[in-house]
């Protein structure tokens, strides 16, 4: 068997990347059978902005309605979910189960796959907005799929109808794929909150520090998608200048090693770039020695901290 062309979908959730997804998909051509939420209102808000899509009060609806169903819902929520839902095996191989977490292993469907339903991941890399933009800001972005070659190839179509790029996931590596993007989502928010964090020591605002630190992001995501990440690189490091750096290193040592650390470690990543730069080997090393030098007086004044309460 195998699985109807096109898909009946449904989607279990009914928030904002699930609104996405479905009103996006039904625009490409697939039919949105039915969708279920905690939320009969939010299921019902969302079944609306669909053509002839119901909106059901139980999950198990919407898997009777559908051919590939979505999982839209918390992390926390997926196995559970999961492990209520019933498949007729008369549907075997023509039936999916899809969750759309970053972070959840695919083997949390395993109940589904032992009632012959094919199970993976599709997850968007994109931070979802909730509103009509995301379906035009969504196209271009990737979308990483996990799952065996027949239900790949249905998901890989539905990702490229919302015009988004396809990565393959190996089996078992979703927490490292998931935790490594942070650095280019959340942990992007905690580095302009230490930067606006010293700056307000300087007397500027939050507000102050963020229009002016925004637009500089900005350019430097434009230039490493124009040059890529070696050729994007500037400040000191890429232009080898050791001198200035040993300086900087010495203000931030002065604010305390939580900081310094902070700038040591991030400094250390940016030193890998130069080097794919080819810069001359004197100023990298002396760039390597300043970092080290830093790394090592924060070690040691976290060793004095945590000894300090044992002194008498």
């Amino acid at each position: 068997m195998s699985f109807p062309a096109p898909a009946r979908l449904g989607f279990i959730g009914a928030g904002r990347l699930a609104r996405c997804l479905a009103i996006g998909f039904a625009r490409a051509g697939y039919p949105v059978a039915a969708v279920a939420a905690r939320s009969a209102a939010s299921a019902q808000r969302l079944a609306r902005e669909l053509p002839q899509c119901r909106a059901v009060a139980h999950p198990q609806a919407v898997v009777d309605a559908s051919d590939v169903v979505f999982l839209a819902v918390p992390d926390d929520n997926i196995g559970t979910i999961a492990n209520t839902l019933r498949f007729d095996w008369k549907r075997a191989g023509s039936q999916a189960l899809v969750h759309c977490s970053g972070a959840t292993q695919v083997e949390v469907l395993a109940a589904a796959r032992a009632q012959g339903t094919s199970i993976g991941g599709f997850h968007p890399l994109y931070l979802f907005g909730g509103d009509d933009g995301d379906l035009a800001r969504i196209a271009g972005c990737s979308v990483t799929i996990e799952a065996p070659d027949e239900l790949a190839a249905v998901l890989e179509a539905l990702a490229r109808s919302l015009g988004c790029e396809v990565l393959t996931l190996p089996g078992g590596q979703r927490m490292l794929y998931h935790g490594a993007a942070h650095y280019a989502a959340s942990f992007v928010l905690g580095a302009l909150d230490e930067a606006a964090e010293i700056w307000g020591m300087l007397g500027f605002t939050e507000e102050q520090s963020l229009r002016a630190l925004l637009p500089m992001l900005a350019g430097t995501v434009q230039a490493a998608r124009a040059k890529g990440l070696p050729g994007a690189l500037a400040g000191p490091v890429s232009r080898g200048d050791a001198a200035t750096l040993t300086r900087q290193l010495a203000a931030f040592e002065r604010l305390g090693a939580e900081h310094a650390a902070l700038y040591a470690l991030l400094t250390r990543r940016l030193l890998s770039l130069a080097r794919r730069r080819s810069q001359p080997p004197a100023a990298i090393e002396a760039m390597t020695d300043a970092v080290q030098a830093t790394l090592a007086a924060c070690s040691s004044a976290r060793s004095r901290e945590v000894q300090a309460p044992n002194e008498p």
